[in-house]
């Protein structure tokens, strides 16, 4: 049977194929009602990401009125608006509370990490999953595998030593797109490329990182260490690159909040980006849009981590003698004008 493509949900609305594309990418620019009829119909159509949905569509009216539980959201920090993960959590739990589960969050803060202590809004025994976001302490997260409930990880504590988690893993695709621009700038003779972040923040920054090294290390292009700053404070990153003697031709940056940090202190020294450094940052965040100048960045796909996370937990909560699964989903990398292709 033939695969149902973008453009055959086009036809079908009578629309454009780049209106279609912004709705299921999750763009800026449509009305709501515009984008709900959209995924409707690519829904029912069985479109690729949106499949799941249209298998439970069948019985999803009798499931609607038999509630199944509580999922808990874990959450180490606030999930503000422009957080890739905020977007994709409420996609998640409109497509929950259609199954019959619930999504409630519930924060935990700095007294529960370090006592290994859980939220007080937290029952364990109310909960038939969980599903962490912003949760990078290996110990504590080890601990909440312990509790023996399905466990779904959106990003998680960094694999540097190899040392993984008992649970499902979801991460979005952070080396295709990296490993793309770094070729793409030494292609234009950009061989001073620097890294800004810290790697161990996260499995996710990591991989970022790894990429970055491993592009310039298959292209026999030696990495300049004063130009890798591994931090994501704000005063460190001023600091250092304020100590530098001069800059490399491309900062990429762990994610776009970094990059505008970075942006913010160089245009203090009196640099300018992109007339003196090229920048990439990475979730193509609200900001990286309306900056100036405009952020080259990599896009996350947060409707399809929904329909991904919500795949993962459903599959799981119903065979928890599964194997763990580790999944990424696609990105695309995004030129704007803080990086200038000759």
């Amino acid at each position: 049977m033939r695969k149902v493509t973008i453009q055959d949900i086009a036809d079908e609305l009578g629309i454009s194929r780049n209106t279609v594309s912004k709705a299921i990418n999750n763009a800026d620019g449509l009305a709501e009602a515009t984008r709900e009829r959209i995924l409707q119909k690519a829904t029912e159509m069985g479109y690729k990401q949106f499949s799941y949905i249209k298998a439970q569509t069948s019985n999803a009216l009798e499931q609607q009125a038999q509630y199944k539980g509580e999922i808990a959201l874990l959450c180490g920090n606030v999930i503000a608006p422009a957080h890739f993960a905020s977007l994709m959590l409420d996609k998640l739990k409109m497509e929950l509370s259609q199954l019959g589960y619930s999504l409630n969050t519930h924060r935990v803060d700095r007294e529960n990490f370090l006592n290994r202590s859980l939220p007080v809004t937290f029952v364990p025994e109310h909960a038939i999953a969980i599903i962490c976001i912003e949760m990078f302490d290996r110990a504590y997260d080890e601990m909440l595998c312990a509790l023996g409930l399905p466990m779904l990880f959106v990003d998680g504590p960094h694999k540097r030593d190899g040392l993984d988690l008992p649970s499902d893993q979801l991460y979005m695709d952070n080396v295709t797109a990296i490993t793309r621009f770094v070729n793409d700038m030494l292609a234009q003779g950009k061989r001073r490329i620097g890294f800004i972040g810290d790697y161990e923040h996260c499995q996710s920054f990591y991989e970022r990182y790894a990429a970055f090294r491993c592009a310039m290390l298959m292209a026999d292009v030696p990495v300049d260490e004063r130009f890798c700053i591994k931090t994501l404070d704000p005063e460190q990153i001023t600091e250092a690159l304020t100590s530098l003697p001069d800059t490399p031709d491309v900062f990429l940056c762990a994610n776009d909040f970094v990059a505008v940090d970075a942006i913010y202190t160089l245009r203090k020294l009196g640099k300018s980006v992109p007339g003196d450094v090229l920048f990439c940052g990475f979730d193509d965040s609200p900001t990286s849009r309306i900056m100036t100048p405009a952020l080259t960045t990599v896009h996350t796909h947060t409707q399809i981590m929904a329909i991904a996370a919500m795949q993962l937990l459903i599959s799981r909560i119903e065979n928890p003698n599964l194997n763990f699964r580790v999944v990424h989903t696609e990105t695309e990398l995004i030129y704007r004008d803080s990086t200038r292709l000759e």
